[in-house]
């Protein structure tokens, strides 16, 4: 198994480049398509979140002390299938480029780590998300909405209005 992926794996780690010491496909996950665990010395999620937040906005000093993470794939996932069919036929394809980014990105809050930047990572699912929704709701017609416009009034000024009296009643009498 590890043989058939470890063109795969060479592919995402070209693509990750430093952010990953490595890739490895994993024997240990069931259900999900990826993991990212810290190297062997590395900081884990938690220990690198409390140092961040030691670090009062100066993380330059953490870089350092922060290692490369280890990323795992799971080769009995669909996706990870799927990233191995595109690798072999086209490795330059920019949505599975963006598959990987995507992968590692949402690895990265399920392994307990901060991404480096939400914003960008929230653009790519939405854009993904586009790209998924296009071809299943794109070609299904729309149901006509009914018209529901307030009938216009008949003159220009407003009907006077009249305020109903209320008589009070003591709470005995009340029916």
């Amino acid at each position: 198994m590890k043989q058939e992926y470890s063109q795969t794996c060479d592919w995402i780690k070209k693509r990750l480049g430093e952010r990953v010491a490595r890739v490895d496909v994993s024997n240990r996950l069931s259900s999900s398509p990826c993991v990212l665990v810290a190297a062997k010395f590395g900081w884990s999620a938690n220990m690198e979140r409390l140092m961040r937040a030691q670090s009062i906005g100066d993380t330059s000093s953490l870089d350092f002390m922060r290692s490369r993470k280890v990323f795992e794939i799971n080769p009995e996932h669909e996706i990870i299938k799927r990233l191995n069919a595109a690798c072999r036929i086209n490795p330059d394809d920019p949505e599975a480029l963006k598959a990987i980014d995507i992968l590692f990105e949402t690895s990265m809050i399920s392994s307990g780590f901060t991404p480096d930047n939400p914003t960008d990572l929230s653009g790519k699912i939405y854009d993904m998300m586009s790209t998924a929704m296009a071809g299943k709701w794109a070609s299904q017609p729309q149901p006509a909405q009914p018209s529901q416009q307030p009938a216009a009034p008949s003159s220009s000024e407003p009907e006077p209005l009249e305020a109903e009296v209320v008589e009070p009643v003591e709470a005995g009498q009340q029916k």
